[in-house]
């Protein structure tokens, strides 16, 4: 019973409990909701206020972004609009030009009616009078027959007579006109492609001299040159066939000879000498053997310049030594390799003047007296002799077409032959580069030459001191010194026979005996 009692007492608290805290948490949540409800309230009437001045906000700027984008926009139509009213003002001024045209148009189509009217009446008056003139015509032609006794045919066949005549007449003129004009023409515009190929080579005159000066390092040098009792010099006039000349003249000795390539070879030799210091007959025997050997390959580098200096690599090289043997050689006091050179240049700057083969030009002017490099040995035409030097070394047959006919007046020869002519006549036609005399005085010295080597047993024969002198070496195993006599006294006859230049000329030949022995 106490225990129901007690258990009965606890749930009885336990409700009551419960029932206190249903209450006091209801009062709880009803305050709790009225202090929310009075926070939102504030939220809400916050809010309002708050949107009230965001619209006003938004209003404003709203305006003023209107307001800035109506600015362009009235601005642009202010602007079309005055554009509007210049182009009314420029359409009305011109309907106002159009209406002056438009006055003008009419008025000048009264002008052209009123001269067509005139044209009209005018071309009337014409007709009438075109008919007034051919009756009178007809009149006059058939009084002029009644006169003439001819008919109108003939007259017409006169007439056409007088004027193919006069026609034939001016047609004459007019062909000699055109013809000198251009006579006139081409020889001017030749002298000019001359005169500008001529203004491009630089080349100087190619004159030579007979006498070759060889510098001494001292006066005492001149005394071991003459030797004792002068047989050093003895013996170099007679090996190298070329006078050596000792003066006064300080530091110098000179070589005279007409011969260019012995005197070149002679001065090679008593160069070579001078720097040896050793100076003695033999000696000089075996240095002028070297300098023959040396002489050689000056010729060959004398022909390969020439080419070179023409832009011609391909020459053959036979060719390349007849150039360099032309360096030797003159033709009236005029170096034949520089002629040569001379002339294919002049050649080569006229073929491109014209717009012709210049290589070709080139080529044939360099080559078109090769054979005056070997004329004393084969004698002959000249010309014919270079051609066929050239087609035996392997030339085109243009090359040597040029050379065969640039001397010949053919009709059929080419116009580079007529350059190759041309640069030949120009070259030599130069002033200063003629000499006639000094080709004279070496044809006369190899005139003198020849007829002292015509004899039997003679080795070598040397013109000496201008032609003055003509040394003949004998061979000793011909004869004896009766025969050196008889010998001199043949070849003064020839001498005086056959040579018309006054003056004396002493014949020297000698006959000398060596004996060469070897010991082992």
């Amino acid at each position: 019973m106490v225990l129901a009692g007690a258990v009965a007492l606890v749930l009885a608290v336990l409700v009551a409990g419960f029932l206190l805290g249903w209450l006091v948490l209801g009062k709880v949540r009803r305050k709790g909701v009225e202090s929310a409800r009075a926070t939102a309230q504030r939220i809400v009437s916050k809010a309002e206020v708050d949107a009230v001045a965001l619209v006003k906000t938004a209003a404003l700027e709203v305006r003023d972004e209107w307001r800035r984008e109506r600015e362009p926009l009235e601005l642009a139509m202010e602007a079309s609009k005055r554009s509007a009213r210049e182009l009314e003002a420029r359409l009305a001024e011109r309907e106002q030009q159009l209406d002056r045209k438009v006055d003008l148009l009419e008025s000048k189509e009264r002008t052209l009616v009123k001269s067509d009217q005139d044209i009209s009446q005018r071309e009337e008056v014409v007709a009438a009078e075109e008919s007034r003139v051919q009756e009178m015509a007809q009149e006059q032609q058939r009084r002029l027959q009644e006169i003439a006794r001819i008919t109108e045919a003939e007259a017409r066949a006169h007439l056409i007579q007088q004027q193919e005549e006069s026609a034939r007449q001016f047609a004459a003129r007019k062909v000699r006109e055109i013809k000198d004009g251009s006579i006139a023409n081409a020889n001017r515009e030749a002298k000019e492609i001359i005169s500008r190929s001529i203004q491009r080579f630089a080349g100087e005159l190619a004159l030579e001299s007979t006498l070759s000066v060889v510098p001494l390092p001292s006066d005492e040098m001149k005394g071991r040159i003459i030797g004792r009792d002068g047989r050093n010099i003895r013996s170099f006039d007679m090996i190298t066939g070329v006078e050596v000349i000792v003066d006064d003249t300080p530091g110098v000795v000179m070589l005279s000879s007409f011969d260019p390539l012995r005197r070149e070879v002679a001065k090679n030799t008593l160069e070579k000498l001078i720097l040896d210091g050793r100076i003695h007959p033999g000696r000089i025997e075996e240095v002028f053997e070297k300098a023959n050997d040396d002489i050689e390959d000056i010729i060959r580098e004398s022909g390969s310049k020439a080419a070179f200096d023409l832009g011609i690599h391909d020459l053959p090289e036979p060719l390349l030594e007849l150039l360099g043997k032309l360096c030797f050689h003159t033709s009236y006091g005029q170096n034949l390799l520089a002629h040569s050179v001379e002339v294919g240049f002049l050649a080569g700057a006229m073929a491109l003047e014209l717009e012709l083969d210049a290589g070709l030009a080139r080529r044939a002017g360099l080559l078109h007296d090769i054979a005056k490099a070997i004329d004393h040995e084969i004698g002959g035409d000249e010309i014919q002799t270079s051609a066929s030097i050239a087609r035996k070394d392997g030339e085109s047959p243009e090359v040597v077409e040029v050379i065969e006919t640039h001397c010949l007046e053919l009709t059929t020869r080419s116009a580079v032959a007529v350059l190759v002519r041309a640069a030949d006549e120009i070259s030599t036609g130069r002033p200063g580069a003629h000499k006639e005399r000094v080709e004279d005085y070496i044809r006369r010295m190899h005139q003198i030459e020849e007829i002292a080597s015509s004899h039997p047993g003679v080795l070598k024969a040397y013109a000496l001191q201008t032609g003055k002198e003509v040394r003949v070496l004998l061979d000793s195993t011909m004869g004896d010194d009766a025969y050196a006599d008889q010998l001199a006294d043949e070849i003064t006859e020839m001498l005086e026979d056959e040579l018309t230049q006054p003056g004396q000329i002493k014949v020297c030949v000698i006959r000398e005996v060596r004996a060469v022995h070897y010991a082992r």
